[in-house]
């Protein structure tokens, strides 16, 4: 495979520490990490992906995000909904995703779990942006280590999601997704992102 091409501008641009040195983690960083999504869509996605990569790197899931992408039926929560044993079975035996029974039937009954938080919020966006009064906070810092793992927030949409039936969605991986979605802007100050991000804000 050719070498990938990369622009001296973008070359050079600080970015967060963590996004440095892989050409798919940049890209994600540079194009998707901390911007903020209303749209169900993505956000049924991230919540897919988030559930896998419990336990595991990012760029691990990042590098099999197309496998599921076909192996989860494009992130049709509708579709997922509707897997059964035998859908069970055809993810167990692929190789392109993380084959853990456990995760793939969380996946399956949270997709059930997100279409009613559709019906019952008119979108699951507003449900979970319901949470920051639809507005991103807008964090300051200085370096990776000042990041935090979980927050109060994280804490409350995560208890209140496992309370209606939601698995593997800890506060934990509530924050990385609530990073990844951009309901906070946790680039630190001095990546090109950080501004950018903030700029987005409805």
């Amino acid at each position: 495979m050719p070498a990938t091409k990369v622009s001296p501008l973008k070359a050079t641009r600080k970015r967060c520490e963590w996004a440095n040195g892989d050409a798919l983690y940049e890209q994600y960083h540079d194009e998707e990490w901390g911007v903020p999504c209303f749209d169900d869509h993505k956000l049924f996605e991230f919540l897919i992906l988030e559930g896998a990569q419990a336990g595991l790197s990012w760029i691990t899931i990042l590098r099999k995000r197309e496998n599921y992408r076909r192996a989860f039926a494009n992130f049709e929560a509708e579709k997922v909904a509707r897997f059964n044993s035998r859908s069970i079975e055809r993810l167990m035996s692929d190789a392109g995703i993380v084959r853990n029974r456990l995760k793939i039937e969380a996946a399956i009954s949270n997709a059930k779990l997100f279409l009613d938080l559709q019906q019952s919020h008119t979108s699951f966006s507003h449900y979970l942006w319901g949470f920051l009064d639809g507005q991103p906070i807008e964090n300051h810092w200085a370096s990776l280590n000042e990041c935090p793992a979980t927050t109060p927030v994280s804490d409350a949409i995560s208890k209140d999601m496992k309370k209606k039936g939601f698995r593997f969605f800890g506060s934990t991986i509530c924050y990385a997704h609530m990073q990844a979605m951009g309901m906070v802007n946790d680039h630190t100050i001095d990546c090109f992102r950080h501004s950018e991000c903030a700029a987005l804000k409805p």
